[in-house]
């Protein structure tokens, strides 16, 4: 019988991917008590500029050092990544088909300032579901467990830009879809939610759901 809990790492604009674990799982947790990583999709994304794969990056603070939970990141508001971050993003998207549509959604996170990484993650993903009418209530880890039964399905590192982190996912194959820049590059998979947003609007869920591979009950 397939699992009913996923944990996940946060996520900034996340890939389709993760997104993904939003409709196969009733129960979604959110790790918030690990170690803060670095270079993970936790504070990055990845969207297709004109110029190709572009990262996006949020500048954070570890007020612990290395020794950081990811629940207490700060946002380093000190630098103008949400200027650098929007004025990418309606660079890359201003000609896509849903631009308006999901730029009503988007641009205020990028003019009003939050102060704590998973805050401001869960709630974009919270904008991102409601868009799409997916009702999914986020739940935060109240503990950092190493290893999780198997009961629970851990994408916590495995979800990952880098490809010497990433397993093989079993339950997840992209549907492709067309992108901005289709004329210009070939299709790039599992880019950030959001470019399937300005790309497809409401037909992102179908794409979403048409990514997803079922498992045996």
């Amino acid at each position: 019988m397939s699992n009913e809990t996923v944990i996940l790492s946060t996520s900034y604009l996340p890939p389709i991917q993760y997104m993904a674990k939003f409709f196969s799982y009733s129960d979604v947790v959110l790790e918030v008590y690990e170690t803060f990583p670095k270079q993970s999709y936790r504070n990055r994304c990845e969207i297709l500029s004109c110029n190709g794969l572009l990262t996006l990056s949020i500048p954070v603070v570890k007020v612990n050092g290395n020794n950081t939970l990811t629940k207490d990141v700060e946002i380093d508001n000190s630098t103008n990544w949400q200027k650098n971050h929007w004025k990418a993003i309606e660079s890359a998207y201003r000609n896509s088909t849903y631009f308006d549509f999901v730029a009503d959604i988007l641009s205020p996170y990028y003019s009003r300032r939050e102060y704590l990484l998973v805050d401001f993650n869960s709630k974009l993903i919270d904008e991102f579901l409601n868009f799409m009418s997916v009702n999914k209530l986020l739940t935060n880890s109240n503990e950092y467990i190493k290893t999780y039964p198997d009961t629970v399905d851990d994408f916590r590192t495995t979800i990952h830009p880098k490809s010497q982190h990433q397993v093989s996912d079993n339950s997840f194959l992209p549907t492709k879809y067309y992108q901005v820049f289709n004329d210009k590059f070939n299709f790039h998979p599992n880019l950030s939610i959001i470019d399937l947003l300005f790309n497809e609007g409401l037909d992102a869920l179908g794409i979403i759901e048409s990514s997803i591979i079922k498992k045996p009950a």
